[in-house]
C-alpha cells in the first residue's frame, strides 16, 4: 500500500507540469471555436453568378418560345439531329445537323451548282460520298417536293453526265484544300502527298505518287486524270556545291550514297554530267535516274 501511495504521489513541480499540459490541450481544443467566433463573416460577390443565371434563363425561355432547331442538341451530344427534309436546295447548316461532314455537304452543293437535282430518294444514295449506312439513316426523313408542272423529270444519271469535268490539280503548286477538292483524295491523303512533295522538292512525273504511303495502282488509276505535273517548278540542288544536309533530304539517297557522292567530288573534282554520277560505285542506275531531275551540274 505504501508503494502504491508513493507511485501515485506527485511533487509540486510535476503537478505544475500536468496543469500546464492540460491548459495547452484545452487551448488547442477550443482554438477553432474561438477563431470562428472572432473571425468576421466572409462576403462573396454573387453578382456575376446571378448575371450568368439570368442570361441562361433568358436563352432557355427564348428556345421554348421559338423552338430549338436541333443545332444545340448536336453540339452537346455529338449526334445527328434528324428531321423531315427535301434535299433539293437544303441549306448547308441543315445538312450538317443531319450528320454529314463538311466535305459531303460540299459534294452535294457542287452537284446542285452544276444543275443536278434529286427526283427520288434513291438519288441521294448515288452521291459518291454518301455511304449506305448514312443513306439508311436519312432515307425515312426524305420528302422530295415534286418539280413544277411542265418540267420533265430526269434521272440522277442524266444530271450526273451533264456535270462539268472534274477540276484538274497541278501537283507541285496545289495546297491541301485544292487536293481535297479532287475526288478520291481526303484530308489525310492530301497531307501525305504534300509532305512527300516537300521532301522531294516537287514531282517531275505522275508515277511518283505511287511512292506515297497508301497509294496503290488502283487508286492511282482513278486519280491520274485529275492531276497534272509542271516539272519546271521543282526544287533543284546544285550538286557541285551541295553539302551533306542538302543531299540527305532526298528520299532516294541513303546516308552512305550521299557520303559517296561528296567523297567522289572531293577526289575527282566537279561533276560535269550524269555520266560522272555513274562512276560512283554505290549509286545504281535506277537511283541515278530518279535523282537526275533534281540536280544541277
Amino acid at each position: 500500500m505504501e508503494h502504491l501511495v508513493k507511485l501515485l504521489s506527485f511533487t509540486k513541480r510535476e503537478l505544475n507540469g500536468i496543469l500546464i499540459l492540460f491548459a495547452i490541450l484545452l487551448l488547442a481544443y477550443l482554438s477553432p471555436y474561438v477563431y470562428e467566433w472572432l473571425r468576421p463573416p466572409e462576403e462573396f460577390d454573387l453578382s456575376a453568378f446571378r448575371s450568368e443565371i439570368a442570361r441562361f434563363e433568358t436563352v432557355r425561355r427564348a428556345e421554348k418560345k421559338h423552338g430549338d432547331d436541333g443545332s444545340s442538341y448536336r453540339r452537346k451530344s455529338g449526334k445527328p439531329y434528324y428531321f423531315k427534309f427535301d434535299p433539293n436546295g437544303l441549306p448547308e447548316q441543315s445538312w450538317l445537323k443531319l450528320g454529314l461532314s463538311s466535305r459531303q455537304v460540299r459534294t452535294i452543293k457542287n452537284f446542285e451548282l452544276k444543275g443536278g437535282r434529286f427526283y427520288r430518294k434513291e438519288d441521294l444514295r448515288k452521291i459518291y460520298s454518301i455511304s449506305a449506312e448514312l443513306y439508311g439513316n436519312l432515307e425515312p426523313y426524305i420528302q422530295i417536293v415534286s418539280p413544277p408542272r411542265g418540267s420533265a423529270p430526269r434521272s440522277f444519271e442524266a444530271d450526273r453526265y451533264e456535270r462539268l469535268p472534274d477540276p484538274v490539280a497541278e501537283l507541285n503548286t496545289v495546297d491541301s484544300a485544292g487536293l481535297e477538292a479532287v475526288r478520291g483524295i481526303g484530308p489525310a491523303f492530301a497531307s501525305r502527298i504534300i509532305r512527300y512533295r516537300d521532301r522531294l522538292g516537287g514531282f517531275y512525273k505522275k508515277e511518283q505518287l505511287l511512292e506515297v504511303y497508301g497509294m496503290d495502282s488502283a487508286r492511282y488509276g482513278q486519280l491520274q486524270e485529275r492531276l497534272k505535273i509542271d516539272p519546271a517548278v521543282i526544287r533543284q540542288i546544285p550538286v557541285n556545291t551541295a553539302g551533306f544536309d542538302d543531299l540527305k533530304k532526298m528520299p532516294y539517297l541513303t546516308f552512305k550514297q550521299v557520303n559517296a557522292i561528296l567523297q567522289y567530288r572531293k577526289q575527282h573534282g566537279p561533276y560535269r554530267s550524269a555520266d560522272d554520277l555513274s562512276r560512283v560505285l554505290v549509286l545504281p542506275e535506277e537511283v541515278i535516274r530518279k535523282i537526275i531531275p533534281y540536280l544541277v551540274f
